[in-house]
């Protein structure tokens, strides 16, 4: 019943193409929908979020959107939604403005975490394994979301299971932490892919289709660009490159969030100057950063000292990105700023990594993507938002065809 009036406002097309959500924790409770990466908007139209059953626009639920659908939107692009938030009347003031529109939780940071971790986890189980999200269809995530007290680096918590062929296992070698330089990393990743690698033989796959993986076996490699396989429901084309993208950047997160961030001493400490409260600021959170791999002091009463930080972020402007950081946990009571550039670097990495358009695979090699695929969380696009694979059902290739008309 409620889907029908979500229809007949939104349109049925956003149902058909949305995930229905619904996740306790903490005394607060999300349901609704949220759509699909690939089912956006040019504008900002058709994002509704109640709580308590009404109506508002807030910065702090914005934030907490914009940052889970962060890496699986087309750059320009436009989430929808239409949530609902439960919780104690208490602990949110509906007065904050005089249009009723704009609210003032007491526990911000709860409710951003909360709001993240959901609809974080909500895009991160859309995969080949759970199942196709296609017209007519949805799927539910868990309903139970662990609080994170520091959501920067929420586990991602992949599936583990047997590892495909070594050609598409992207895991740097265990006594070493990740390379400093964009360049060490490129060119440590990229020798795990060289062109003449020999390649284990997999068992030719059965032809029964209840035996079949989800997204099934490698036929053809089209145009040396995407993989052809057919699947328990018909068929699929993959971007090779799109989606080894993907599970490499997945891989070389999990990896990074896991464990102690390797830090990098500064040669020359760098002094910053900043309000009183943004050193207040920075002396409270001084276990979140250093959990992040900086070395952050106070050493006056507006002057803050950078010692180390993350190996991985390289060359960026420390002090511009310590300020920004500040500002948003000043704003928002969190901030994902650090995540942000450390992922960026990832998504170069991955990119830089992953197979090339125009090498031809063999089908070994494109099995082996295949369940890889299945493993990997948000495969479903790339890390710049682009799809990743599209499936025809063998009810859609009968009606290319007219069979049964």
């Amino acid at each position: 019943m409620q889907e029908q009036r979500i229809a007949g406002i939104c349109g049925s097309a956003f149902i058909e193409n949305s995930v229905k959500i619904d996740f306790a924790a903490s005394g607060l409770q999300l349901s609704g929908w949220v759509g699909l990466p690939t089912f956006s908007r040019s504008q900002q139209d058709m994002q509704f979020f109640y709580v308590n059953g009404r109506l508002i626009r807030d910065r702090l639920v914005a934030h907490a959107v914009k940052q889970a659908y962060q890496d699986v939107l087309f750059h320009g692009r436009q989430p929808v939604f239409v949530l609902y938030l439960t919780l104690d009347p208490t602990l949110v003031d509906v007065n904050a403005h005089p249009a009723k529109l704009e609210v003032r939780f007491r526990e911000g940071r709860l409710v951003h975490d909360f709001l993240f971790s959901a609809l974080h986890r909500s895009l991160a189980d859309l995969r080949p394994d759970a199942g196709r999200v296609s017209v007519g269809s949805t799927s539910s995530p868990p309903t139970d979301v662990t609080r994170h007290d520091e959501p920067e680096f929420i586990p991602l918590q992949m599936r583990t299971g047997v590892d495909a062929n070594p050609v598409y296992n992207p895991r740097p070698p265990q006594q070493a932490s990740l390379p400093l330089t964009v360049a060490e990393s490129i060119t440590a990743y990229a020798s795990l892919y060289p062109e003449d690698r020999p390649v284990q033989k997999q068992p030719q796959p059965t032809a029964q289709a209840s035996d079949m993986p989800p997204l099934g076996y490698a036929i053809a490699h089209v145009h040396n660009i995407y993989i052809l396989a057919e699947t328990p429901k018909g068929i699929i084309l993959v971007d090779a490159h799109a989606a080894h993208e993907r599970v490499t950047y997945e891989r070389l997160k999990q990896q990074y969030q896991q464990g102690s961030v390797p830090s990098q001493p500064l040669l020359l400490p760098i002094k910053i100057n900043v309000s009183a409260e943004e050193a207040d600021l920075a002396e409270q959170e001084h276990e979140f950063f250093s959990t992040l791999g900086f070395e952050l002091n106070r050493s006056g009463p507006e002057t803050i000292i950078l010692r180390s930080t993350p190996a991985l972020l390289g060359n960026i402007d420390k002090e511009t990105l310590i300020r920004d950081v500040l500002a948003d946990i000043s704003e928002h009571d969190i901030s994902r700023r650090i995540q942000e550039q450390s992922n960026r670097l990832l998504s170069t990495i991955a990119c830089h990594g992953a197979v090339r358009a125009h090498r031809r695979l063999s089908i070994d090699e494109m099995n082996a993507l295949l369940r890889d695929m299945e493993q990997t969380e948000r495969i479903g696009q790339c890390n710049h938002g682009r799809p990743t694979w599209i499936e025809l059902s063998t009810h859609e290739l009968d009606k290319f065809f007219l069979r049964g008309q």
